[in-house]
């Protein structure tokens, strides 16, 4: 389905979200103990006047207020609804966000929309505070594996039983192809990872793209765990020393076959237009925008798919608390979450918002809501087939104990894979 909407100029500007509550006076600090257990930095158990203002930190495409597309206009309702006027600083990468969340000591943004890789760095660092749950009534309808109380793929944001946030958007690290370049249509991530396809020279080398951060490791970890089964990956975050090399080796393969990396969206979108990129990972909103003027598809290869599962989270230190919080409550909405699914092609946390979305997609395109594109609106089963983004630790969370590598050494492995 094509979308008529101006050119996807990155998004930018102020925009209007929704948010309130007051924190409770609880520990100003976050401690870990010898356990590895996390005490909240500051739980929030209610929701009070709103202060005027909220500033978040965003990926591209979650807070539309029309100035895009006058059509897509989630923010402004919540500015009326909630008298909070949104500032969005946009971020590229996980990494970004958790360095702007620890601008001014935490009290320069409200919140952010993190991704797993970056939430469990907030949460460690006591960098955002825990939520009382029964502040977000919508948290009763989120898909069974990141429901807050029985989820078993919630470990992004629920920590030791306290509660950081609300869950929002997730969705796969699809394989994007130009449709007219790239025959037959692949199945496999080796059209990006071998410099041969069967006994030839890869054909798309130089015109491949990859993800422009060190979570893109546990993508090639990812096809390592099918490719080298001797490896022993069960996890691609939880890599040991050799796993990690292996890792590291393919990717600097790759890297002699990648024309471009993208951390902008934009820049892939452009890549696929001007033909200088043919094949790679990508989101569902790299897709949607792209296919308006390039022949691209989707594919979901044998080997899996990383993901993502995005929290609005707010600040330990948050100058406008109340309207944070209930711009986390409002973002949990049926109808605003489908709203997003349909400008950006995720899928909503809120098991109500698919119908909301077929609504919205029309009878015509309704049956786009159960594809990859949308994440299979709603499907358990997909959502928890996907590796979704965490951050790598030394514990390596299994009986292995403390002998996997963390993410500050993942930092340094991508920086000798980008040649920087």
């Amino acid at each position: 389905m094509r979308r008529s909407v101006s050119r996807w100029l990155a998004i930018v500007g102020v925009l209007a979200i929704v948010a309130a509550a007051c924190g409770s006076d609880e520990s100003s600090s976050s401690t870990t103990d010898g356990g590895g257990g996390v005490e909240p930095a500051k739980t929030y158990s209610e929701i009070g006047a709103t202060e005027g203002e909220l500033n978040l930190i965003a990926w591209n495409g979650y807070t539309e207020d029309g100035s895009v597309d006058k059509n897509f206009d989630w923010v402004t309702p919540f500015e009326d609804q909630s008298g909070c006027n949104v500032t969005v600083k946009y971020a590229d990468t996980s990494d970004e966000m958790v360095t702007l969340m620890r601008q001014g000591g935490g009290a320069t943004y409200d919140g952010v929309s993190a991704s797993g890789d970056a939430s469990n760095r907030l949460i460690a660092g006591g960098d955002v505070g825990a939520v009382d749950p029964s502040l977000f009534p919508d948290l009763a309808n989120v898909i069974a594996p990141l429901s807050p109380t029985d989820g078993t793929n919630n470990a992004h944001y629920v920590v030791d039983g306290n509660v950081y946030g609300t869950p929002w958007m997730y969705g796969p690290n699809f394989l994007m192809y130009n449709t007219d370049v790239v025959k037959p249509a692949p199945t496999s991530w080796d059209i990006t990872f071998e410099t041969t396809l069967n006994g030839q020279p890869n054909p798309y080398a130089g015109k491949l793209t990859g993800y422009d951060s060190a979570i893109f490791i546990a993508d090639a970890a990812m096809y390592l765990m099918t490719k080298q089964p001797d490896l022993g990956i069960t996890d691609p975050y939880e890599l040991t020393q050799d796993q990690l090399d292996a890792a590291v080796e393919l990717l600097k393969q790759q890297s002699t076959m990648i024309g471009k990396y993208w951390a902008l969206y934009t820049d892939e979108i452009d890549g696929f237009v001007d033909g200088s990129m043919v094949a790679g990972t990508a989101w569902p909103i790299n897709l949607s925008y792209a296919e308006a003027d390039a022949p691209v598809d989707a594919a979901q290869p044998t080997e899996g798919m990383t993901g993502w599962a995005d929290t609005w989270m707010i600040s330990a230190n948050a100058p406008h608390p109340n309207c944070m919080l209930s711009w986390m409550n409002y973002s949990l909405g049926a109808d605003v979450q489908a709203e997003v699914e349909y400008w950006y092609g995720a899928a909503g946390s809120n098991t109500d918002s698919c119908a909301a979305l077929k609504d919205l997609l029309g009878k015509k395109y309704a049956d786009l809501a159960d594809t990859l594109r949308y994440g299979y609106c709603g499907d358990a089963d997909f959502l928890n087939a996907l590796f979704l983004w965490k951050t790598p630790q030394v514990n390596c969370g299994d009986d292995r104990g403390d002998t996997c590598i963390d993410y500050s050494v993942w930092q340094q492995k991508w920086t000798e894979i980008r040649g920087a």
